[in-house]
């Protein structure tokens, strides 16, 4: 079984949904070595050893993360530190990603009455795990952050496993199980992982780091996950 955590980032431009694919046996391990990745900033810094790998709140010094904040030019190379600490840490497991995105303005441009982002996203992001899990002879089960209006999401999800995703590519999923299942990312490493590579892609993505250091901080960053990206496509109408 792969446990596919799924996470979405955007801005006014783009949207985008990450998949992160993990084998049921590499859940524990990756879990305690994000665990480690935190417990260790705890022993240097003021963040607690509980603290959630969120990568707005890391990169930015907020919530749990904020006695790292920018007063002090040492702590923002922490914080980098922090996140290039735990995005290795994925990398050195099993893992799979996956990434979908939309551009929102020429989807607006090309159709008259565009479906909502997410959903277009989303199905084709499901199409792109199904067949990752077929591919590697698998099942998936799809787990993604509490969101707002969960339930409309259950329902499109099961919506495609009768009639199919649409498209060129249409699906009826056959090797997802169950439902899309919603849980808080504070109780969960593997939701937090994927958020960081969500935050990251998007960033990169926009291109809003206008500082060259910057920019080149978040590609080094990218680059310790990027040997586990199997898919990475933005669709642009």
């Amino acid at each position: 079984m792969l446990l596919t955590y799924v996470d979405e980032s955007y801005d006014k431009n783009y949207y985008w949904i990450v998949a992160l694919m993990v084998a049921e046996q590499d859940i524990r391990p990756l879990s305690h070595a994000l665990d480690a990745v935190v417990e260790k900033a705890a022993d240097h810094y003021p963040v607690s050893a509980s603290a959630e790998l969120h990568g707005h709140a890391i990169v930015q010094a907020q919530d749990d993360w904020s006695g790292m904040d920018n007063s002090d030019g040492n702590m923002i190379r922490a914080r980098i530190g922090v996140y290039g600490d735990a995005l290795k840490a994925i990398a050195d497991h099993e893992v799979s990603v996956i990434v979908r995105g939309l551009d929102i303005n020429r989807q607006k441009a090309r159709y008259a009455h565009p479906f909502p982002p997410h959903q277009v996203v989303l199905a084709q992001l499901l199409e792109r795990i199904n067949s990752h899990a077929r591919a590697k002879d698998e099942l998936a089960l799809v787990i993604a952050d509490e969101i707002d209006g969960a339930d409309d999401h259950r329902q499109s999800f099961r919506n495609y496993q009768v009639g199919g995703t649409g498209g060129y590519l249409s699906s009826t999923l056959p090797r997802l199980v169950d439902t899309i299942h919603f849980a808080p990312s504070v109780s969960s490493r593997c939701l937090q992982a994927v958020d960081l590579i969500a935050y990251l892609h998007r960033r990169l993505h926009s291109r809003q780091d206008r500082s060259q250091r910057a920019r080149k901080a978040n590609e080094k960053l990218w680059s310790y996950v990027e040997p586990r990206v199997v898919h990475n496509h933005c669709w642009e109408p």
